[in-house]
């Protein structure tokens, strides 16, 4: 079965094909970084219209790539659409897409939840066997999950407050290095001392899960608090406030990911979002020989349309079809803590 993928919840336009939920025939991501980097973050404004722009352009362009390989449109079996979480605006640019193509074509479609594509994407290069602990860590969400099957996840830890990478923004944004913030910070990082500063790890009380997480406390200590947390002898380079700063930020997640592989029994983790191409982070969890731990390619730990369209396969194989007046959703509930 090949299947079309759609992605637009933020601000990556990309379409890919798919064909049985594994091999990649055809891939385009389109990114807005340029259009949002003097705001130093997405725009929704800015993310809805330039999708209006550039999904047709996008489409064809995972035509042409398809038809090179011998695939054209007729080939197409069904087509999967990111509709939530994200900017409703993105979304809905997607999702009527998605719906235009399904009528003119006369194919199914299906909408999918972009946070269990995330988790999905290692899937594209191997089988995984089912259950494993996902960490999903990107701009919009932190969140460490027991993953049942590819579409069954328990939420066992979110975070309380900021997302990870929405930490390494706002870090970023402070000391004018530029947007993307996880990636500037992971560049410099990997030039500085992680205990210059002795960044302190949130201290969660009563209310919190066991799994939670908290970037608030940390974030403003690497913005308001450095003469407190400095060792007093390490040169002040914005080199070691990224290092320190990425060594905290991602061992909170690995502490939490530890205590519950510990509780769970389960040793396998998959990774997957933004974040999941930080290299202290894979470097963290591969120091782990008794976890088997996957991540997805660089090129899909960003928001892209081959998740969605590996995921989508296992929803249209089983008939599970969505219907014309399908709309999208900001949120899904239970996936953060606030």
């Amino acid at each position: 079965m090949l299947v079309l993928g759609i992605e637009t919840s933020c601000d990556e336009c990309s379409f890919a094909l798919v064909s049985d939920g594994r091999e990649i025939v055809s891939h385009v991501v389109a990114t807005q970084i340029e259009y949002h980097k003097p705001y130093d973050g997405v725009v929704p404004e800015i993310a809805s219209r330039k999708h209006i722009e550039m999904i047709t352009p996008v489409f064809r362009q995972c035509m042409d790539i398809a038809a090179d390989r011998g695939y054209g449109m007729n080939d197409i079996d069904g087509i999967g659409v990111s509709t939530h979480p994200g900017l409703s605006g993105s979304l809905v640019v997607g999702l009527n897409y998605a719906k235009g193509l399904s009528l003119s074509l006369g194919v199914p479609y299906v909408g999918v939840n972009h946070i269990l594509a995330h988790l999905y994407a290692p899937q594209l290069e191997q089988e995984i066997p089912y259950p494993y602990l996902g960490l999903l860590v990107s701009g919009g969400h932190s969140m460490i999950t027991r993953v049942n099957s590819y579409d069954d996840i328990e939420v066992l830890g979110a975070s309380i407050d900021d997302a990870c990478g929405e930490a390494f923004d706002k870090v970023a944004k402070h000391y004018g290095l530029g947007y993307p913030g996880g990636k500037v910070i992971d560049e410099l990082a990997r030039k500085g001392d992680p205990k210059a500063y002795r960044f302190p790890f949130s201290n969660l009380y009563k209310g919190a899960g066991p799994y939670d997480v908290s970037y608030s406390g940390l974030k403003n200590a690497a913005i308001n608090q450095l003469d407190k947390f400095w060792d007093g002898k390490s040169e002040q380079s914005i080199e070691n406030i990224c290092a320190s700063f990425e060594r905290v930020a991602i061992d909170s997640l690995v502490r939490k990911l530890e205590k519950a592989a510990a509780d769970t029994g389960i040793d396998t983790v998959v990774a997957g979002g933004g974040v999941a191409a930080n290299h202290y982070l894979r470097e963290s969890l591969g120091a782990h020989p008794e976890y088997r731990v996957y991540f997805p390619p660089l090129e899909l730990c960003t928001d892209n349309g081959a998740m969605i369209a590996g995921i989508a396969y296992h929803y249209l194989h089983e008939e599970q079809y969505s219907p014309l007046d399908l709309g999208v959703s900001a949120r899904v509930r239970g996936f953060r803590r606030i």
